[in-house]
């Protein structure tokens, strides 16, 4: 039996005159007298369908979203249905199926109805239905695919890492999956392909990539899910520059050939510091000026007490009015940002505001020459000042319209710091992972132990003030690696336990190599315009890493945790 000759939408003007067999759920119906008009809709699109009602009642009995199939003939229709691309004609049907009978809705399919998030994720496969929702999945897949023929003809080889591997927590915490044969023994889920793929670099593969499945147990929010997508790659005798051309060209490609944009390249290149001093953030938002200025030495010559005592004073201007319960508003989104405060000043053709009479007329004149309009000024440790000011620049472009939405705009951040300080731990740790390579002017500082000083030859790539891939030219000496695991703090029987697979791998020849990952989750929704990843994953974990649709995580009889060594603490 052959279901369906054409999709529903598929047929146009050439195909009047013709028998068609069409298959797909009923969208809409509309009585008019004894004939019922049919929206018939499948994944392609929605088909008008005329029905007579006297050779055919069952139809009145069908509700919306049954499933059934039709044989008609294609017919031009009196007038065009511009909204529809099948709208030039319609099918007179001569027979009908029903191939399954639909309850009423618990949800409604309209993409401008408001449900409730977990009622569409519990009932995903209804949401699914949704326009919006389907083309975000479809655009997925096109990206995805359109990133492999670009690979292929680069030469990579597309190679699969294990699922069930070792636990080797630095960062965020593994899921564990309990050993049944040994007990006591746990593998874990990857975080990511990392040691694989650079064991793979050792086995000379030369290109790689793969788009790889990682979890993560971490607190979820709008652009992190607890299992999620990356494009992974990973290249043999190359320096950074050839990885960040390799990848332009990419994003490039991907981009004409799902939107049909043109991405120019090759893309800014901004070091992590500048990027944090002139933005407040490590992924940069380019689609908009506002930039950030170093006033330090400038305000601290003021009797100001806040710009006196204070590490670091930076600032921006935007030339619009704010009414007294704004600012008032901004100043307490800064201070949920961490920092002490906010100060403002207006500038013309003269300076305003409530600390004006602690600035002399050369500081006046100084701000006079690098701003006009309002002015918002944060005084404060230098990481809380930068990334305090970065959010208020982001949310009054937001505010004021100033983000052009069409846009794609990217930028290399490169030069990051190889550690970062944690309260929490009280030490150094890796910025982004303990096996990325020191940047060869501060191998030196390494060795003297000046750590907060110590850059590395790390890259992401920023879109729309949004990370979407990190990555960086690896460790390839064992000798430097096993320094690195000893200023992390790790012991040689330590680093021997969890990495000794990898130490052991580098006695054997180990190649230059570097390489890049992409969260594939958060590109697709930049490239789908929607604000949450959930909006292009098929079947996304609520905020409390819930599904609702198959009631995950859920408990396990007792013969099952017996057989895996497990007793559950209560």
């Amino acid at each position: 039996m052959v279901y369906r000759t054409h999709t529903c939408g598929e047929l146009r003007e050439g195909h009047v005159g013709k028998t068609v067999k069409l298959c797909g759920w009923i969208q809409k119906t509309r009585l008019h007298g004894g004939l019922c008009f049919i929206d018939l809709r499948d994944r392609y699109g929605v088909t008008q369908v005329t029905l007579d009602t006297n050779k055919h009642p069952e139809i009145k009995d069908l509700k919306r979203e049954s499933v059934i199939a039709i044989t008609g003939k294609v017919l031009k229709k009196p007038e065009a249905n511009a909204k529809l691309n099948t709208g030039t004609i319609e099918v007179q049907a001569e027979e009908l199926t029903t191939l399954s009978k639909a309850d009423i809705l618990p949800i409604d399919l309209d993409d401008s109805t408001n449900t409730n998030e977990d009622m569409r994720l519990k009932y995903r496969y209804l949401d699914l239905r949704k326009d919006n929702l389907k083309n975000n999945i479809i655009l997925r897949s096109k990206i995805t695919q359109a990133a492999r023929r670009f690979l292929d003809k680069e030469d990579f080889l597309e190679i699969e890492t294990p699922i069930l591997a070792r636990s080797t927590p630095e960062g965020a915490r593994d899921f564990l999956v309990p050993s049944r044969r040994v007990a006591g023994d746990f593998f874990a889920l990857p975080q990511s392909p990392q040691l694989f793929k650079q064991i793979l670099m050792v086995g000379g593969m030369d290109k790689y990539f793969q788009v790889a499945r990682c979890f993560r147990d971490e607190d979820l929010r709008a652009d992190r899910q607890l299992e999620f997508t990356q494009i992974d790659m990973e290249m043999s005798f190359v320096e950074q520059e050839q990885i960040l051309d390799v990848n332009e060209r990419m994003v490039q490609y991907v981009f004409k050939e799902v939107l049909n944009k043109n991405i120019k390249v090759p893309f800014p290149r901004l070091t992590y510091a500048t990027a944090m001093e002139k933005y407040g953030s490590d992924k940069p938002d380019l689609r908009f000026g506002l930039e950030l200025k170093n006033v330090t030495d400038l305000l601290k010559k003021s009797d100001f007490a806040m710009f006196k005592d204070a590490k670091y004073i930076n600032a921006f201007s935007v030339e619009a009015e704010f009414s007294r319960g704004q600012i008032d508003a901004l100043t307490k989104f800064t201070q949920e940002n961490k920092a002490k405060g906010l100060v403002w000043l207006k500038i013309t053709d003269k300076v305003e505001g409530s600390v004006v009479k602690h600035l002399d007329e050369k500081i006046q004149n100084e701000l006079k020459k690098l701003f006009k309009g309002t002015v918002f000024i944060i005084a404060d440790e230098k990481r809380t000042a930068q990334e305090a000011l970065g959010n208020l620049r982001k949310k009054i472009a937001k505010d004021l319209n100033l983000i052009k939405k069409d846009d794609f705009v990217f930028a290399w951040i490169l030069d990051f710091p190889l550690f970062e300080w944690s309260d929490e731990e009280q030490r150094f740790m890796s910025m982004h992972h303990p096996f990325t390579n020191v940047h060869p002017e501060d191998v030196e500082l390494l060795k003297k132990g000046d750590l907060g000083n110590v850059r590395s030859i790390a890259h992401d790539l920023a879109l729309n003030g949004s990370e979407v891939a990190g990555g960086s030219v690896r460790i390839h000496d064992a000798e430097l690696q096993r320094l690195i695991f000893k200023t992390l703090g790790l012991t040689e029987a330590q680093a021997e336990n969890k990495f000794g697979f990898l130490l052991n791998a580098f006695k054997y020849g180990v190649p230059p190599h570097g390489g890049i990952a992409y969260g594939l989750d958060r590109l697709v929704a930049i490239m789908a315009n929607v604000d949450s990843i959930r909006e292009v994953i098929p079947f996304p974990r609520n905020k409390q890493g819930a599904n609702p649709f198959d009631g995950s995580p859920n408990q396990v009889d007792e013969d099952q945790l017996n057989e895996l060594h497990i007793k559950v603490k209560k």
